[in-house]
């Protein structure tokens, strides 16, 4: 018996070395060679997404055969733990995944992402080739940090037929927005589904309100760590707009407790009237409603001190590791991922909008996501995601509270007092 236990053993042993030496002689094995390894992280391992990824890559190598890209992808909310370990530590990928706005900012103020201004500079057909407003959320004190792979704006969707039935129009002042919610609720439908289970899809309203409602200067400087005091009135009320659609039964019932994907199948059974959703969302849409849809951005606010001709949404994209040996290569890498080319494939490929001018059009793209995309280079600018464009400190308290301002256990008021508390302690905290 012993023998057998020790027989096994030895086989077990020599199993491990056998799949040790597998998982990390690989990139040695390229070095040794003379290849130069890049590290990839994105945040899209779904299987309609990741084949567009891997067809890339293994393009991009086979055009490039000292270069072997090391990818790996972890989906949307575990890559923000792995990017905070890697901003604490020494093992950064060489091209990471990053939101734009505070979330690369981070990455900014911490020395780990590589200054990409002289590269963009240097190639003006690779810089012209991207709609400006992509490009400028990942800009810090006028150096750019990042790369956009993705155009995303947010856009209420609604039923035509619904629309129809009572006569309605999409709406372009919020005035007229309150007069198809109360014509909706009179005529016994469901104005508008929500589903906030996960509180970001409330904190998309709010980032709309917020830009709509403060001035750009104080929105910015509040925005910034470093100076943020939020005491502009026009918090509290882009707070109470919010809350009174729920007060007013604008929303359907039980917002807190249904997911974005449950609130997204009961407006695809006709269960509402209007949606809030991201132009990628776009082609699904069409997919469940075949054409019985229209679409309209956040409508302008009479008394809003900010720029009404805003779009809410942001670009995500990439950076590169300031500790990178390879930053020609990486760059390289990142051009040829935004290439025209590769451009027309994503849209056609994943539906995704593209911030590469002309890549997403009628010919490649559903009509209203290709119609989105011009609503969006129209646009004055991006109000970008709240919860990435704010410290992480003060994105928690709108996280943490927003379910509770909506099932009126908090007030405006009482919400943003915590926002203002935790915004004078992250003062203090950033250098």
């Amino acid at each position: 018996m012993r023998m057998k236990l020790k027989v096994l053993l030895a086989v077990l042993l020599m199993f491990t070395l056998v799949i040790t030496g597998c998982s990390s002689t690989s990139s040695t094995n390229e070095e040794d060679s003379g290849k130069i390894v890049l590290k990839f992280l994105h945040k899209w391992p779904q299987p309609e997404y990741a084949p567009y990824f891997e067809e890339v890559v293994k393009e991009f190598e086979s055009k490039n055969p000292n270069i072997k890209i090391k990818m790996e992808a972890i989906a949307d909310e575990p890559i923000k733990d792995k990017l905070r370990v890697i901003l604490g530590g020494n093992e950064a990928p060489d091209i990471m995944f990053s939101w734009s706005g505070e979330f690369a900012r981070k990455f900014v103020r911490a020395d780990a992402a590589l200054d990409l201004t002289p590269y963009l500079n240097e190639d003006a057909a690779w810089k012209d080739g991207f709609i400006p407003a992509s490009l400028q959320p990942f800009a810090s004190d006028g150096k750019n940090y990042g790369i956009p792979l993705r155009f995303n704006g947010k856009f209420f969707v609604y039923n035509k037929k619904t629309f129809d039935k009572y006569g309605l129009q999409a709406p372009k002042t919020w005035d007229e927005f309150m007069q198809v919610l109360e014509t909706l609720k009179k005529g016994g439908e469901t104005p508008i589904i929500l589903g906030n289970e996960s509180p970001w899809a409330a904190i998309h309203y709010l980032t709309g309100l917020n830009q709509k409602m403060v001035s750009q200067d104080v929105r910015m400087n509040d925005y910034n760590p470093r100076s943020g005091e939020f005491t502009d009135p026009g918090y509290v009320k882009a707070m109470e707009m919010l809350a009174d659609l729920n007060k007013e039964g604008y929303f359907m019932k039980n917002v807190n407790s249904s997911s974005h994907d449950m609130a997204k199948q009961l407006f695809f059974a006709g269960k509402g009237s209007i949606f809030y959703v991201e132009l990628e969302e776009f082609q699904n849409v069409e997919d469940n409603m075949k054409g019985n849809w229209g679409f309209f951005p956040m409508p302008a606010i009479a008394d809003g001190q900010g720029n009404q001709n805003f779009i809410t949404g942001a670009p995500d994209g990439f950076i590169v590791s300031s500790k990178t040996k390879h930053p020609k290569e990486a760059v390289e890498f990142l051009k040829f991922l935004t290439s025209k080319e590769n451009a027309l494939k994503l849209v056609e490929m994943i539906g995704w909008p593209s911030p590469i001018e002309g890549a997403t059009n009628p010919d490649t793209a559903l009509k209203q996501v290709a119609e989105g995309v011009d609503y969006m280079k129209k646009a004055e600018g991006m109000a970008e995601w709240l919860d990435t464009d704010v410290h992480a400190k003060v994105a928690d308290v709108y996280l943490s509270n927003i379910q509770l301002l909506l099932d009126g256990t908090k007030t405006p008021e009482e919400v943003i007092e915590e926002v203002q508390k935790v915004a004078k302690q992250v003062q203090n905290e950033v250098e």
